[in-house]
């Protein structure tokens, strides 16, 4: 077996290939656009001033500028990145590496006035580690827990990391956020969906606190899924799973958009307009039917949907936030489109579920017609990535209308560069409050 201590603290930026550098950096900008999507959402507006107010410290929270302790930032910023449901994921995991391990890396990094390679390492340590302590939860639990169960531990590890722990004090931290880690129960927020989400911003705070603990003296070791599932842990430093996240091109839950894909094809090839469609049937995995919010009365219940996702995509050809925003889920057309969906679950699918998310729908028009699409699989996976085009232009596109476009360039640029930077040339850009002026393209 690999020493997965020794990996967290070892690993150096040198051991990854361009590709796999290139790939960090697409993905801390992607979190960062959706992040500044998130700032939007009533759920983000909440938990900041909670952690402004509970968790006092002088760190500066993402886009906001008022101040909490580290583990207060990362959970303000790891909860309003989960606020909208469009951030980068990982098919075995069932879940998200990025959303809870960037903003724990951030908070902590930013403390410990760390450099820009030290941050880039412990983000990259990060999705290897998250990504197979992921599968080794998974593989050891009963119950599908969120992303903020096993985040919390892949949180530890790279805050570890970057607080230069020793190999005894980063095993009682591991073992102390994989104890309090949020073992929150993923399929109760799809059933009844609400701001608790993903878990992420509760697992960057279980993991900044377990570091905080440990260097206190608190014990906490071992963590099982990181000393104990050793089978999960043999291809590390070998196969770099930061190369094998899928992305989203919607700001909705994974499992809705195969059928969205699938719906906007038939579409396209057979050239019907929405108000022509009389039925709407999608096969799927069971985790996408369990998806059954057909009218959604806020932005929560309209990402962890099936059926109001393909209606928007049907109605406009595409699906931002503002689609699925709290005002946007009283659209009458699209609510009245949502409810002529219905859910099968399928063999195939539930087969293939979760290293691929598969779907195919049938639609039948008032004329009588139906048009049957093959299996689909979301856009942006892995296997058929986005360019990184295409996701620096889904950066802006969530950006800019929150931060200024000449702000949101000015990140990107650093972050371009940020190997040879101190951190600071980063977070001091990230850690400051959403003035006015920035809407409007100046960046001060």
């Amino acid at each position: 077996m690999k020493d997965p201590i020794a990996f967290v603290h070892e690993m150096s930026w040198d051991d990854l290939s361009e590709a796999a550098r290139k790939q960090v950096e697409l993905n801390i900008l992607d979190l960062i656009g959706v992040g500044a999507g998130g700032m939007t959402t009533r759920l983000s507006g909440i938990v900041r001033t909670h952690a402004h107010v509970e968790f006092g410290g002088n760190i500066p929270m993402l886009f906001d500028g008022r101040t909490a302790s580290a583990s207060g930032m990362a959970l303000a910023a790891g909860m309003t990145i989960d606020a909208l449901d469009g951030h980068d994921g990982f098919n075995p995991a069932k879940g998200h590496i990025g959303a809870p391990l960037f903003p724990a890396v951030l908070a902590v990094g930013h403390e410990a006035k760390t450099s820009g390679r030290a941050f880039l390492e412990a983000i990259a340590m990060g999705y290897e580690f998250g990504a197979r302590v992921s599968v080794a939860q998974h593989a050891t639990v009963p119950d599908y827990h969120t992303s903020g169960s096993w985040g919390a531990v892949t949180a530890a590890a790279a805050s570890a990391r970057l607080l230069g722990l020793d190999r005894d004090l980063t095993r009682h931290a591991v073992g102390i956020a994989e104890y309090h880690g949020p073992r929150s129960q993923m399929m109760r927020c799809i059933d009844h969906p609400t701001m608790l989400k993903d878990g992420a911003g509760w697992g960057a705070m279980s993991g900044v606190s377990a570091v905080k603990l440990a260097c206190s003296g608190f014990t906490g070791a071992p963590a099982i899924t990181v000393e104990q599932a050793t089978e999960h842990w043999d291809d590390l430093g070998d196969r770099w799973y930061v190369l094998e996240q899928y992305y989203k091109p919607y700001p909705v839950c994974r499992w809705a958009q195969a059928p969205m894909e699938a719906a906007m094809t038939l579409q396209a090839t057979h050239s019907f307009e929405a108000s022509d469609i009389e039925a709407i049937e999608i096969e799927t995995f069971h985790e996408s039917v369990r998806l059954a919010m057909p009218h959604p009365t806020n932005t929560e219940e309209a990402q962890y949907s099936t059926s109001f996702p393909v209606a928007v995509a049907l109605v406009r050809g595409d699906l931002t936030p503002q689609d699925i925003s709290d005002e946007a889920t009283e659209d009458a057309e699209i609510q009245s489109l949502s409810s002529k969906v219905t859910m099968r679950e399928h063999d195939v699918a539930n087969a293939a579920f979760p290293v691929q998310r598969l779907a195919r729908v049938c639609i039948q028009t008032r004329d009588g017609k139906k048009y049957q699409s093959d299996w689909q699989e979301p856009k942006w996976d892995h296997t058929a990535p986005p360019t990184e085009a295409e996701l620096r232009a889904k950066f802006h596109a969530l950006a800019d209308p929150v931060l200024g476009p000449v702000a949101a360039k000015e990140i990107e640029d650093t972050l371009a560069n940020l190997a040879v930077l101190p951190l600071s040339s980063l977070s001091d850009q990230l850690l400051r409050p959403i003035k006015a002026s920035t809407t409007i393209g100046s960046a001060a």
